[in-house]
């Protein structure tokens, strides 16, 4: 997206990746509107994704009902609006996410609470 200004528009950026404890990751799970925005977590790099599903995410969104039911097996994931497969046994780094990266699952069969997303 081109950008725009009426005045010059340079000065330094403030949310390099230097300037937080990790990496930051935003993730979210599509068609489950009880949650209004993706996450922004910090994620060190060497995480490996595994514990991101298994360990992080039940963290963030097991409070809702369906989060028990989802089959991990069929979910379908998403990098920077793509399709895409991640290698459960390998890192956040070696799967190419990187620093304000955005990923997103969605849960085929299950839309939202009773059905709302439909």
């Amino acid at each position: 997206m081109t950008l725009r200004t009426l005045a010059p528009y340079d000065f330094p950026a403030r949310d390099t990746e230097d300037r937080f404890p990790a990496p930051l990751l935003y993730i979210g799970w599509d068609g489950h509107l009880s949650f209004c925005s993706p996450v922004c977590l910090p994620v060190p790099p060497d995480t490996p994704f595994a514990a991101l599903r298994d360990s992080i995410l039940p963290t963030i969104y097991s409070q809702h009902p369906d989060f028990a039911l989802i089959d991990w097996d069929k979910v379908e994931w998403l990098k920077s609006g793509q399709p895409w497969q991640p290698d459960a046994a390998r890192s956040l780094a070696d799967n190419g996410i990187g620093h304000k990266d955005v990923i997103r699952f969605r849960t085929p069969g299950m839309t939202g609470i009773a059905g709302s997303h439909s």
